[in-house]
């Protein structure tokens, strides 16, 4: 009994260490920012940078699956608020239409559907901004309320990308206030911020993906990242603050595991199993 144990030991790390390998393999990818480009590619002295923004932060998010994406809008009630437009404008000036079939389109949910919907059917679920675009108090709490079910898509190789929420939306109709960004938990954002894009800089990963200073600057922004949750800031604000952030990893409600948590893991696994390898006892002139 002894043996077979010592035998079947091995092949159990293996199954975990195959899991944990599983698990990075498909993660997704998740991009959140402060800047509302769902605004300014129809509106704003910068049009052609907010598309752009909206374009390489899709191709992140997608990372290739060419499965519709999901846009959740319940109402356009915000732009009787002032200082808000059509979020779905801004998705079609960036080169989507709408459709449910695969390539450069979206299926449009309000929150009622999105409380059901099997996100796995797309690519990636966009949030629309709630200042400067159409994300209300209503979208936001059937965000909010299927958080395990997103981070799951998301670990699942699903994509994420949420722009800018600073609480100036519509109220729920509930009359709640649902946290901003609640659907990461692990995000903390300012207080409301709006300032002018002037003197944004790119972090290397924003320039690796494909970004350049023009489309962060010259439109507005409307929070900035107190924290990062373990994801990679992919650009500043001109005072060194987080506009945004990505990562293609896995992620849980604490935020992304650290790697250094995954590595010792796999260290500590690979140890074992040399561990319980049988040994040959060697004489003294055994080689």
């Amino acid at each position: 009994m002894k043996t077979k144990s010592l035998k079947f030991f091995p092949l159990c790390l293996l199954a975990v260490l195959c899991g944990v390998g599983a698990n990075l393999a498909f993660a997704g990818s998740v991009f959140v920012s402060g800047h509302d480009p769902d605004f300014h590619a129809t509106g704003g002295p910068n049009t052609v940078g907010a598309q752009n923004l909206i374009d390489l932060a899709l191709d992140f998010t997608r990372n290739g699956n060419n499965a519709p994406i999901l846009f959740i809008q319940s109402n356009t009630a915000n732009i009787g608020l002032g200082d808000h437009l059509d979020s779905e404008l801004g998705l079609i000036a960036s080169g989507y239409t709408a459709g449910s079939t695969p390539g450069n389109h979206y299926v449009k949910e309000n929150a009622t559907q999105f409380a059901t919907e099997n996100l796995s059917l797309y690519s990636a679920i966009f949030v629309p901004s709630d200042h400067g675009g159409t994300l209300t108090g209503d979208d936001l709490q059937a965000l909010n309320a299927r958080s395990t079910d997103i981070i799951a898509y998301v670990n699942a190789g699903g994509g994420l990308f949420a722009l800018a929420e600073d609480g100036f939306h519509t109220a729920a109709t509930d009359g709640s206030t649902p946290a901003l960004f609640g659907f990461l938990p692990f995000l903390a954002t300012s207080a409301p911020l709006s300032e002018f894009e002037n003197g944004n800089t790119l972090s290397p990963f924003g320039v690796s993906l494909g970004l350049t200073p023009s489309d962060i600057n010259g439109n507005f922004s409307h929070n900035i990242f107190t924290s990062t949750g373990g994801m990679t800031p992919v650009d500043f604000d001109a005072g060194g603050e987080i506009l945004s952030l990505a990562t293609r990893r896995s992620i849980n409600s604490g935020g992304v595991p650290e790697a250094g948590s995954t590595i010792l893991l796999l260290s500590l696994a690979l140890g074992a199993i040399l561990a319980s390898r049988p040994r040959r006892w060697q004489g003294a002139g055994g080689i």
